[in-house]
């Protein structure tokens, strides 16, 4: 198994991709902190399914926007599994406003979920991460921050900066054995319980023969096409790879 004797915190697990990075992680043996902001219902439903493949699982409900909040998920998560080997940065939010609609309120949340998390996580795991010489840190991006997006100033500047974060990390953390890269999902087929944050699928729902056209493959992503991609980075087979970026995007941005 890829992942046994390690153990991983995922943020943003309850559902989507968040949910099959958790459920790939543990039928690879992992042990797991899985987090999402309130819904409990759904996230014990995810951590069940896991703890099928003998994995001990914790579940914490909390803000990752709120370093507090961090600090107290990673103390709970330690005290029971003892250690945290893998970090996955997945949970974000992703509102559509132009820059002149955009509050500040809305853009310093969409900072705190998006890029200041992955800041207060790591700066939580990390040392223990040090003392044992090894980690992987796993941000999710965003294929905005690479081709720029009619209304999303927030969410694109803060995934731009989550890359930068990443590299930034994995210069600083190499010589500790720790790996921090980045993977970028395309358009995949997931639940979108939010329909404001995805205006233009009123117009086109995510799927139709236009937006087809602009993937070379043809298809939406899976959430489990991503998770195999985060398995990848969180294993030993990615030994020698960090301060990199994995685009799972079908094609849709070449070059």
């Amino acid at each position: 198994m890829k992942l046994a004797g390690r153990t991983a915190f995922v943020t943003g697990a309850s559902r989507n991709i968040g949910r099959a990075i958790a459920l790939a992680f543990a039928a690879e043996g992992a042990d797991l902190v899985l987090n999402t902001r309130a819904n409990r219902e759904e996230l014990e439903t995810v951590a069940d399914e896991c703890r099928k493949h003998g994995v001990r699982v914790v579940s914490v409900l909390g803000d990752i926007g709120d370093p507090e909040a961090v600090e107290n998920m990673v103390k709970g998560g330690l005290a029971v599994l003892g250690a945290i080997d893998v970090l996955v940065c997945n949970a974000a939010i992703r509102p559509h406003k132009s820059v002149t609609e955009t509050s500040l309120e809305e853009w310093h949340r969409v900072f705190a979920v998006n890029l200041h998390s992955a800041f207060y996580l790591a700066r939580a795991m990390v040392p223990g991460m040090k003392a044992r010489g090894r980690g992987s840190i796993i941000a999710l991006g965003g294929q905005s921050s690479i081709t720029g997006r009619s209304g999303t100033a927030a969410v694109t500047a803060a995934k731009t900066g989550l890359l930068g974060l990443v590299r930034a990390l994995a210069a600083e953390l190499g010589p500790s054995g720790i790996r921090v890269n980045m993977v970028v999902p395309g358009t995949i087929d997931t639940e979108r319980r939010y329909a404001e944050w995805y205006p233009e699928f009123r117009q086109a729902p995510p799927g139709g023969p236009e937006q087809l056209k602009r993937i070379p493959l043809g298809r939406l992503g899976r959430p489990e096409e991503i998770a195999e991609a985060c398995l990848f980075l969180a294993s030993d087979a990615s030994a020698y790879i960090t301060g990199d970026t994995i685009r799972v995007m079908g094609g849709s941005v070449i070059g």
